[in-house]
């Protein structure tokens, strides 16, 4: 298992392993493989994609090249004369194409967008070749910046330096440059828009005092990636500088576009060995070849820090990438074996950067995994995993069903566990909150037109809003009714308490299922005390749902009539929610309390008491009418301008007419 630094994989030539980049066929169809699972797999929290790119292995009429910039694979067959097949994880068409034979080909990629091809036949040039529509394909050779539509080449910037191998970072467009005769002070280069800038040369600490005057560092000991958006340096050391340390370690130098480059973190592998690295969802995974485990770093996480440097150990321990199965090719009579089990931590395998794996005996080409869910049995502090999950892409309904767990048996955890984890989701949600508030306020006041390159808030997967743990997590603990109920409200107004601590607004919808769990348990003293000390914010949907309560618990009727008095909210809106929630009798007890009994429209509520079909409840609701006619006009029937017709022609074929309220004369 080699780390590779990118140009070609390395091949026999130079005394590596047979490798996928020196000689093989050409380029076959993509394989879906399967990762294995069963017990074996159970705790594997490293993956390689089902789908992977699928290359015929090495022969000698075949080379095959990587090109870590657009991820992209080729099969060059006789020098491209008898075709190149191009793939990439992402392309799941290949290019095909044919070129004249000019001799070996050394090096070939694409430009980004695939609209000129490069090949490097010899050692100090590199030929060109348009793939845009419409343009000659004719070859131009020169040894800078290429002018596709001239098919020529401009000379930008020339800098002279010793160089002793050179490695390129395509997603920072940097360049590291090893100077010097020990090779350990490295000089970056930054390219912006056809410019090359210098950035500050940095020298990278060696395990000790060399003996000899030679090169000591080598690029297979290095690597560059991406790590939470900030370019790093990684060095693999073999051997700690301090005497009392066993084991390798890999120490990250952070490399900004301005100041100097600085050791920042040292990742302890507390072990010795061949090492392999890759960066997948901002964590660094070391592979080791002599155990065929890896392992994950995580520097975001809280680490020991000595004043300039954070020392991280792994966040899980060692364990093998999940086993993976080849699918046989060939006719249906054949793929009806079994799959072939693939051999990992191979010698032929090469590494990428950040997540690419090529085997060059299999003739595949995979991009690594992180898998989550086998991280939650692995990592037992509920603190240190929720810190671990947010900062990862896909986290979402993993987080939601580890909040699942810690709520119900066997896994319940504490109430002070459970706070920890509230306060950690919405310390997220805020940070998104203040975000997207900032954001909405700098485009209200017209500011964004003089910072073009503002952009709204990305909403990550760490954003567990209310919504999702309503849907997902609370409203489904209560309904299960596992927990003692005590529990259950103590968890409900954790939640609640947390999200007033990150001053957020807590939505109605929580209110409502504390509400509904407390009387489901008739535990209403201890919801008059929420409401009396504001414990359950005012709301209007909070009010309706205390009037509706009022033949459990009829206190409930003045505490939601004083709720609406504090929320001074409009009448007719409240009575319409209640009349469509059918609680026509409870509609009628809050119209009376404000007073506004005369004047409502008497059809509305009779409409609502034939919808209930509840014959005793539109009696009720029909006398009530009648008596308000006969206080009001000194008569209890119906005026045409109320259209009441036909509920009077309804209550007579129910009650009969005699049934029917006589006027009253004094």
């Amino acid at each position: 298992m080699a780390a590779a630094a990118g140009r070609q994989p390395p091949g026999p030539a130079e005394g590596e392993a047979p490798a996928a980049g020196r000689e093989a066929g050409a380029g076959g169809e993509e394989g879906e493989g399967r990762a294995k699972g069963g017990v074996e797999a159970g705790g594997c929290y490293l993956a390689l994609c089902a789908r992977p790119v699928h290359f015929e292995k090495a022969n000698p009429v075949n080379c095959v090249f990587f090109d870590e910039a657009n991820k992209q694979v080729f099969a060059v067959r006789s020098g491209g004369a008898t075709g190149v097949v191009v793939k990439g994880l992402e392309d799941r068409n290949p290019i095909s194409f044919r070129m004249e034979d000019k001799g070996e080909v050394k090096c070939i990629k694409f430009s980004l967008g695939n609209k000129i091809l490069a090949v490097q036949r010899t050692l100090k040039s590199v030929d060109f070749l348009n793939f845009i529509p419409d343009s000659p394909q004719l070859e131009y050779t020169q040894e800078c910046k290429v002018l596709p539509e001239k098919r020529t080449l401009k000379l930008l910037k020339n800098q002279s330096i010793n160089v002793n191998w050179y490695m390129y970072c395509p997603e920072s467009s940097v360049i590291l440059l090893s100077t010097t005769v020990l090779g350990n002070v490295l000089q970056p280069f930054y390219f912006k828009s056809g410019t090359m800038s210098k950035l500050s040369k940095f020298e990278i600490e060696l395990p000790a005092a060399p003996k000899s005057s030679k090169l000591s560092l080598s690029e297979r000991d290095i690597a560059m990636a991406t790590i939470y958006g900030q370019l790093y340096v990684l060095y693999l050391r073999h051997h700690s500088r301090t005497s009392n340390s066993t084991g390798a370690e890999v120490v990250l130098y952070h490399l900004p576009r301005e100041g100097s480059c600085k050791k920042t973190h040292i990742l302890k592998l507390n072990r010795t060995g061949k090492f392999a690295l890759n960066v997948v969802d901002n964590l660094v995974v070391v592979h080791h070849q002599d155990t065929e485990t890896s392992v994950i770093f995580d520097i975001k996480l809280k680490g020991e820090f000595d004043g300039s440097t954070t020392i991280h150990q792994f966040v899980l321990p060692p364990r093998s990438i999940q086993p993976y199965q080849i699918p046989v090719a060939g006719p249906p009579s054949v793929t009806s074996q079994a799959p072939v089990p693939c051999k990992l931590y191979s010698s032929s395998w090469i590494v990428f950067q950040p997540d690419i794996i090529i085997s060059a005996s299999e003739g595949y080409l995979w991009s690594l995994q992180v898998k989550l869910e086998p991280v939650v049995n692995l990592l037992v502090d509920k603190g240190k995993l929720m810190d671990f999950l947010l900062q990862r892409k896909e986290c979402k309904m993993v987080i939601l069903s580890v909040c699942s767990q810690m709520l119900s048996e066997p896994e319940r955890g504490s109430l002070s566990v459970i706070a920890t984890v509230f306060d950690k989701l919405n310390n997220e949600y805020k940070k998104y909150l203040e975000a997207e508030q900032s954001y909405t306020m700098v485009v209200e006041t017209g500011l964004s037109r003089s910072n073009p390159l503002l952009k709204r808030p990305v909403r990550t997967q760490a954003v567990i809003d209310q919504s999702d743990m309503y849907t997902h997590v609370l409203s489904v603990f209560t309904e299960k009714k596992e927990a003692p109920h005590k529990f259950t409200i103590a968890v409900l107004m954790e939640y609640i308490r947390s999200l007033n601590q990150f001053q957020i607004a807590v939505q109605h919808y929580l209110y409502e299922l504390v509400i509904k769990t407390l009387v489901q348990h008739n535990l209403f003293y201890m919801l008059h005390q929420f409401l009396q000390y504001h414990v359950l914010s005012d709301s209007k949907p909070l009010a309706c749902l205390l009037l509706s309560l009022e033949s459990i618990y009829p206190p409930a009727h003045q505490l939601s009539l004083d709720m609406l008095k504090r929320l001074s909210t409009a009448n007719d809106e409240i009575v319409e929610v209640l009349l469509s929630k059918h609680q026509v009798l409870a509609a009628l007890r809050f119209i009376r309390g404000i007073g506004g009994h005369d004047s409502i429209s008497a059809r509305k509520f009779l409409d609502a008491a034939k919808q209930a079909e509840d014959e005793m409840l539109f009696y009720t609701i029909f006398r009530f009418f009648e008596q308000r006619n006969q206080r009001l006009r000194g008569n209890p029937s119906f005026t045409p301008g109320e259209h009441c017709e036909e509920h009077v022609t309804f209550f007579k074929q129910v009650f009969g007419e005699q049934a029917l309220m006589k006027p009253t004369t004094f």
